[in-house]
């Protein structure tokens, strides 16, 4: 029985897969990877259990607590939505009983059954199961029946040994799984932008790990500790996150020293692309993902995109690119980076922000202004140098740098 002093105790959790279930032949894969995924996200509940179909996933709670898991379980995606359920025994009678019992506990007055039958040779139909539970919550209970805009709806979902009953559903991050879309390096600027870049590229199946340009003594320790956090903020949504730190700060004293201050930002661009482009290969990363959006700065107009993206044959994926920055702003702050990201903490591109930047730069003009230095023993340095962090989502920033 799954009644204690007069309240319902959940014993499963079933998931629903959403966008998943129209991945034809690769769908077997994307299960499993979410299966995965879901079992790494809720590691700290020792007791739990876990049961796939082709459609839904079942997770047996065996008294871990429904809601805490459910707070963990709302960050994995690939997840379109999940309920809290009760498991009880393919009989119409015990189904009535326990049906009963969720109406009897609830304040609402008007009900709907919806019932599922996935286990076809069940005796009885959809339609069938829906007035049978009906009629007993109608003969016990004061409640009357409402189908259009219920109060309480009872969702059944009848399988071969077992029936699940439901009274909820809650929202998923929904998505691929992380992971099944390969991996990309996420250029991590500490800004509003970039975090939210990084959600959707996670959203999209694709993990990600960060890379973060640091010009100390230009830039501070806080400023790099912000970065940590918004990695942080991020992680939960694929179990870590793992930060290269790379010192910039010769190359980009070499920039302002050899080149127009018009061109500044645009060199520095090229050359972050150019490291960033070390690194992914070095990390068995298929893409770079920033966090530009067309005309928001200088270097983000589509001139410039062309002259700084020209430096890769890697692919650049933007995903807030055509968004407005209000809409970058509210899933900022739906995943809780946005007060970070306005810390008025200085970056390496904040510093040495020319007075007047160029917005329709041309590639020969910057290659002409590259030629004056030897950048390319600079990038071998910042390469070299480079260390990383592994974030994981704790409380804050206490990780051996490597």
């Amino acid at each position: 029985m799954t009644i204690e002093q007069n309240k319902l105790v959940y014993n499963h959790i079933l998931v629903r897969f959403g966008e998943l279930s129209t991945k034809g032949k690769n769908k077997k894969d994307f299960i499993k990877k979410l299966l995965i995924n879901v079992k790494n996200a809720l590691r700290d509940y020792d007791k739990l259990t876990y049961e796939r179909t082709h459609d839904r996933m079942y997770i047996m709670l065996n008294g871990e607590d429904a809601h805490e898991v459910s707070v963990h379980l709302q960050k994995v995606f690939g997840i379109s939505s999940f309920s809290f359920a009760i498991r009880v025994e393919s009989e119409i009678e015990a189904i009535k009983q326990m049906a009963l019992q969720v109406a009897l506990q609830s304040d609402a007055q008007t009900f709907k059954i919806e019932a599922r039958r996935s286990h076809k040779l069940f005796p009885m139909i959809s339609d069938e199961i829906n007035r049978a539970v009906a009629g007993e919550i109608l003969r016990n209970t004061d409640l009357k029946v409402n189908v259009r805009e219920p109060q309480l709806r009872i969702q059944i979902e009848v399988h071969q040994h077992d029936t699940y009953i439901m009274t909820g559903r809650i929202p998923g991050a929904g998505g691929y799984p992380v992971g099944v879309g390969g991996k990309a390096m996420v250029m991590l600027s500490g800004g509003i932008d970039s975090p939210v870049a990084s959600y959707l590229t996670m959203k999209r199946g694709v993990a990600i790990e960060c890379i973060h340009y640091a010009s100390p003594p230009y830039t501070s320790q806080a400023a790099q500790d912000k970065v940590l956090e918004l990695a942080r903020k991020v992680a939960p949504y694929q179990g870590h996150v793992r930060v290269h730190l790379v010192p910039f700060t010769d190359l980009q004293l070499a920039i302002y020293k050899n080149c127009d201050e018009s061109y500044a930002i645009t060199i520095m661009r090229r050359m972050m692309y150019r490291i960033a482009e070390r690194l992914s290969e070095k990390q068995h990363c298929l893409a770079i993902v920033n966090g530009e959006s067309i005309g928001q700065v200088a270097s983000q107009t589509l001139e410039s995109m062309q002259t700084i993206n020209c430096v890769t044959k890697m692919p650049v994926i933007r995903p807030v690119a055509c968004m407005d920055k209000l809409e970058i702003i509210n899933i900022a702050k739906q995943i809780d980076t946005y007060d970070i990201s306005i810390q008025p903490f200085e970056d390496c591109c904040t510093i040495f922000t020319p007075k007047n930047p160029v917005t329709k730069p041309t590639i020969h003009r910057a290659e002409r202004l590259e030629s004056r230095f030897d950048f390319e023993k600079l990038i071998d340095e910042c390469v070299e140098n480079t260390k990383f962090i592994d974030v994981y989502p704790t409380s804050k920033v206490d990780e051996d740098i490597f």
